[in-house]
């Protein structure tokens, strides 16, 4: 096995520094989208409630269609 290769310290500290920004980057960009997702998350509800409503009125009309025939 080879021994390890002294890696500069100006090296050692970009590669700690892009990782420390690339956290607060992420920490940032989550804080900023997880609104837009909560608000999209609650229409998305409000949709899904809505149609189900819907289906279950067709659903009834159906059911009420098919009783009239016979």
């Amino acid at each position: 096995m080879a021994p390890p290769v002294v890696v500069s310290p100006l090296i050692k500290t970009a590669r700690w520094s892009a990782l420390l920004l690339g956290v607060l980057y992420g920490k940032q960009r989550f804080d900023y989208l997880k609104p837009i997702a909560e608000e999209e998350r609650r229409v998305e509800e409000a949709e899904k409630k809505l149609r189900e409503e819907q289906e279950r009125i067709y659903k009834q009309l159906s059911e009420g269609d098919k009783n009239d025939f016979l």
